[in-house]
């Protein structure tokens, strides 16, 4: 056991000074407690830390005072470079690249002292982490990297560049095509993105593709882009049937009915081609009333910023379509279909 020490004691007469207030005093060390060796008791301690086995020993005696002490102190070393002599600081792996597909958090075996079993070794373990489609990719980036480097591009349009090809990669329209004229389309399409617009005739130059296959590209690269980005920015009626449910009190049966007839909306013809606030306002009105949870149309577009007369007029398919689109399963739950009001 540790001894902790307090010098508080005071002289005969000695009045302590009045404690400042909590709000004006800082806090501080209270550098008055020491730890001291409960068998030497010598004071000041002659105590030692040793880091790198955890202990805490006092240096007359020889007592571990202390064990499994926890080193707060930044740990810098690192084991990859063990042999080849040098200081590397880094004692962290690389972070992982939103460029290349998979976790990327695979094994590889280095070549270690260079003999014929650790190139066996990495060449065994290669072959079973193979993957052509992260390899397709860095021969690609690559290819980008030269490109804009050598015409002196900047870095943000090489990787916008990178960024359009994997996401032209992926969606597999290019499969077959010519490779070097898609890398010539993504980069002629950061060009533009980023405000240093080259011609297809400086492409060309780049790149050596023909004009006409740098355009034929381009072409398709952006009706590509801009269906990618039509439909990363449309808003379904099933996403907002729940934030309007919520807001209107409504649990958690009513919402998913509500879901489900959102879902089914491009079923019913006349409803297909409408606004998806109105569509999410007029199924959440049959399902709340499904329910016997009923809400009037006006606190409907309070919460959905739609006229009430829109949502009547929605309604009306929806109670049209009414012996199609409710299942049965919610009638199990407690659903009416004679509670659903009459459009008018």
């Amino acid at each position: 056991m540790t001894t902790m020490v307090e010098n508080q004691a005071l002289s005969p007469g000695q009045v302590l000074d009045e404690a400042p207030s909590v709000t004006d005093a800082e806090w501080q060390e209270n550098l008055n407690i020491r730890m001291i060796c409960p068998d030497c008791r010598e004071d000041p301690p002659n105590i030692r830390e040793y880091t790198e086995n955890g202990d805490t020993v006092c240096m007359d005696c020889g007592r571990v005072l202390g064990a499994r002490l926890v080193d707060m102190r930044s740990e810098w070393r690192t084991f990859a470079n063990d042999d080849q002599g040098n200081d590397d600081p880094s004692r962290v792996g690389d972070g992982p690249n939103s460029l290349l597909n998979g976790s990327q958090l695979n094994t590889n075996i280095a070549f270690g002292d260079g003999s014929m079993r650790s190139k066996e070794l990495h060449r065994a373990q290669s072959k079973s982490t193979h993957d052509k489609t992260t390899k397709s990719l860095l021969t690609a980036y690559k290819s980008i990297g030269t490109y804009c480097d050598a015409y002196a591009l900047p870095t943000m349009v090489a990787d916008g560049a990178k960024h359009i090809y994997k996401d032209a990669e992926e969606s597999r329209i290019f499969k077959g095509k010519n490779q070097e004229a898609l890398i010539a389309g993504c980069i002629f399409i950061a060009c533009r993105r980023n405000n240093v617009p080259r011609t297809f005739r400086e492409i060309h130059e780049m790149t050596n593709v023909e004009k006409k296959e740098i355009g034929r590209t381009f072409k398709t690269l952006e009706r590509f882009l801009l269906k990618q980005q039509s439909a990363a920015n449309k808003v379904t009626a099933t996403e907002l049937c729940a934030r309007f449910c919520s807001i209107l009190g409504l649990d958690h049966r009513v919402t998913s009915v509500a879901q489900a007839l959102a879902s089914q909306m491009s079923n019913i013809g006349s409803l297909a081609g409408r606004s998806p606030l109105s569509g999410a306002a007029a199924c959440i009105y049959m399902a709340s009333h499904l329910m016997n949870q009923p809400r009037l149309p006006k606190a409907i577009s309070d919460a959905a910023k739609v006229s009430d007369s829109t949502i009547r007029n929605a309604y009306k398919f929806l109670y049209q379509a009414r012996d199609e689109i409710i299942a049965k399963e919610w009638l199990e739950k407690g659903g009416d279909m004679a509670r659903l009001p009459r459009p008018s």
